[in-house]
């Protein structure tokens, strides 16, 4: 299997664990540019990435590989273990989301059972979205989605291309949402949605 990590001592304990408990034959690399290197070089029977190592991207780097070898198993690792970012990278078209926090024994079973072509994905282990704090819950979906947007500094024409929406749509939705969450402007109404738990600094 290719593994590809940029923590070093946790690939290359994860390597040796694999390689010794599981009996896997472990190429191991530091980014994404290198392991879709080792894609040219020769086959594997599973790719397993770190989400957060550089190149990713988010689940960029997951769709760039399943490009470079479709027929491939494809799963993401994280530290993360939120459960959005799980279904996203089984949306995206990994057999499996797999948490750092795995014991050995567990993920020696998770690789064989994903490059045999089955899903995993631990559902139990995973957090769910965090509920969301007044005033944030009197907002619909839209005006959330839109909030996110301001979150990440966007224009209001990007978050409209986001959204597929028209400009005036989003504008409408920004005073709506900034009169029900009581904000003076934009920055404002980013700081009560962090402040609230909804959006991660």
């Amino acid at each position: 299997m290719l593994l590809a990590d940029d923590h070093d001592l946790f690939r290359e304990s994860v390597a040796a664990m694999l390689t010794a408990d599981g009996g896997v034959v472990v190429v191991s690399v530091s980014q994404l540019g290198s392991a879709l290197d080792s894609l040219a070089d020769q086959t594997f029977d599973l790719i397993l990435l770190d989400y957060h190592m550089p190149g990713m991207n988010g689940m960029e780097g997951l769709r760039r590989v399943r490009q470079t070898a479709p027929q491939v198993p494809v799963a993401v690792m994280s530290g993360t273990t939120l459960r959005e970012l799980a279904e996203e990278a089984l949306a995206n078209g990994a057999v499996g989301f797999v948490p750092k926090t795995l014991g050995i024994k567990a993920m020696i079973a998770a690789v064989k059972r994903m490059a045999a072509g089955e899903i995993f994905a631990p559902m139990s282990m995973l957090d769910g979205p965090p509920p969301l704090q007044a005033p944030l819950e009197d907002l619909t979906r839209r005006e959330r989605e839109v909030l996110e947007g301001i979150c990440d500094g966007k224009s209001n024409k990007e978050i409209a291309r986001d959204l597929e929406v028209q400009e005036v749509t989003v504008k409408l939705h920004v005073k709506t949402l900034a009169r029900k969450l009581g904000a003076r402007n934009r920055t404002h109404a980013a700081m009560i949605a962090r402040n609230a738990g909804m959006i991660r600094p």
